[in-house]
């Protein structure tokens, strides 16, 4: 029996020559720089694109208390995103890898997924939540596999 030909199925279907767009949630944690730096070499390895998403949450709820708080609680956050911006694009290059580098403001959650589906991501990766309260409520890890439309990994 001969192995059928790609044209005998149809189409191309998403995610089953190996991944072609890698997603990458970022936030400048040690596990999501490690994620990043995963998400790289995956890239590289399977000549994908990369796309990284940085979040600027609104901030603490607290930051709501003081006037003008979540305005510059948000700046900074966007500061942050510029700054990874500026040291991972050099290196991405040196990889050889093509990186669309979002900055966005919302929930993290919330921007990961609608980015993932407006670029028809192959897969996600994120680092693995630092915060004890995550145990209860859910980090965003989880409530990206719950979502179920991409394979997460989640780097420790």
């Amino acid at each position: 029996m001969s192995t059928p030909r790609p044209s005998e199925h149809g189409p191309f279907e998403r995610g089953t020559d190996g991944p072609r767009v890698i997603l990458v949630g970022l936030d400048g944690s040690p596990t999501s720089m490690r994620a990043a730096a995963y998400a790289a070499g995956l890239a590289r390895r399977q000549r994908a694109r990369l796309v990284v998403v940085f979040v600027a949450e609104g901030g603490p709820a607290m930051a709501g208390l003081v006037p003008g708080a979540g305005a510059v609680v948000r700046e900074a956050n966007t500061e942050v995103g510029t700054r990874l911006r500026e040291e991972l694009m050099p290196l991405a290059h040196e990889l050889g890898v093509e990186v669309d580098f979002r900055i966005q403001r919302g929930d993290p959650v919330g921007e990961i997924t609608r980015t993932a589906d407006e670029v028809l991501a192959d897969a996600v990766l994120v680092g693995a939540s630092e915060q004890a309260g995550h145990r209860v409520v859910g980090s965003v890890a989880v409530r990206l596999v719950r979502a179920g439309r991409w394979p997460v990994t989640v780097v420790p």
